[in-house]
């Protein structure tokens, strides 16, 4: 099979769950994968190459953000989001819908754009699924995103319905814009909310335009777990086989533990990163709140098992000096110790399905992790 063409393989399934890889000319990603999240050209506090080391196989980066700041032009005239940011991975670009709705300020959506103004400094901007789609052609991203309205989480029916139309009709200027580009794809976002119908409604409407892969758009967005399983229930099973799935904005390691036993292959959250710099890390034996007291005096080291900038060296201790002294080097360090942990857990997960044995981890860690 052709690293140029983009392509999925599916590779054992084991009950829902399934593992696979997607082969990208910049690269190959098994799944089920974590994307770390480069809203801005840069996971916050980490080095690239360490983010590398930690076994990332792709990292996430965002339309909206960078359309704003630096603007398009200062990275498309090095080459594209690889060049600017020294990333040789393969870069997946979300299409800015999702922070259209959650940042943006004074909001307008018509049949052909969205017109907001910056979070930032007010400008004012129109964004359309063609400038969407040209936008990340010119970030050069690997796996792009069709522009798409990601409402605000509501239980009017009537109001997702007509959301989901306007949704469908930008989805087809999307593809129309993208054309064709055999090293690139170009994934689809199924919304609906929280209801049966419409997210059928919205798949089969997709599904006719054949995209490279389908995301659950809509979620994370304040439902209840229960909601968004319940969600995951509803549509995945009815999702094409042969294309990756991707859950947008999920999660942590419990949700990603629910959503691959229900078939998801991808995954994108700020969490792992973000808690990082609030003193939070992720470990095998739970959550650890470093900035606790309790560890002022546990000269044991985070997790014995990463040797990358020799962070199994630091002592829980000297981590909590650091949070509590406001030190960069705290922030630093507990992301690796996250993204790592993340990249740790995925593998964990694909060696589980190819084995067959997925549902004796999902038991042994979703209480724990």
């Amino acid at each position: 099979m052709s690293k140029e063409k983009f392509s999925f393989n599916l590779l054992n399934e084991d009950n829902f769950s399934r593992a696979g890889q997607i082969f990208t000319h910049r690269g190959n990603i098994d799944t089920p994968t974590f994307m770390s999240v480069g809203t801005q050209a840069t996971i916050k506090s980490a080095f690239i190459e360490d983010v590398v080391l930690a076994g990332a196989q792709i990292i996430l980066s965002n339309t909206y953000h960078l359309m704003i700041r630096p603007g398009t032009e200062r990275i498309k005239r090095v080459g594209g989001l690889h060049e600017f940011m020294n990333c040789k991975l393969p870069i997946l670009t979300d299409s800015g819908g999702f922070q259209i709705m959650s940042l943006s300020k004074l909001v307008k959506i018509d049949q052909e754009a969205a017109i907001f103004n910056s979070h930032v400094d007010g400008k004012k901007f129109t964004l359309s699924p063609e400038e969407s789609i040209r936008i990340q052609k010119d970030l050069n991203s690997d796996i792009v995103m069709v522009l798409d309205e990601c409402p605000k989480l509501s239980t009017d029916k009537k109001k997702i319905s007509q959301s989901l139309k306007l949704s469908h009709n930008w989805a087809e200027r999307s593809k129309k814009e993208f054309g064709y580009n055999p090293k690139k794809a170009l994934f689809g976002i199924v919304q609906g909310g929280i209801y049966k119908d419409l997210r059928i409604e919205s798949l089969d409407g997709l599904t006719k335009l054949d995209f490279d892969g389908y995301a659950l758009g809509g979620l994370a967005v304040g439902e209840t777990q229960k909601q968004m399983f319940k969600v995951l229930d509803d549509i995945v099973s009815h999702m094409p086989k042969n294309k990756p799935r991707y859950l947008m904005g999920v999660g942590t390691p419990s949700d990603i533990l629910e959503a691959v036993k229900k078939g998801i292959d991808m995954f994108d959250c700020v969490l792992p990163t973000r808690s990082g710099r609030t003193g939070l890390a992720f470990t095998w034996e739970g959550r650890l709140n470093l900035r606790n007291s309790k560890y002022q005096k546990d000269d044991s080291p985070l997790n014995q098992g990463i040797n990358i900038r020799n962070l199994n060296t630091y002592s829980k201790s000297y981590i909590n000096h650091l949070i509590n002294s406001n030190e960069i080097l705290a922030s630093m360090i507990l992301t690796l110790n996250n993204i790592f942990f993340y990249q740790q857990l995925m593998k964990k997960i694909r060696t589980a399905i190819k084995t067959n044995n997925f549902d004796k981890f999902y038991n042994k860690y979703i209480n724990i992790i």
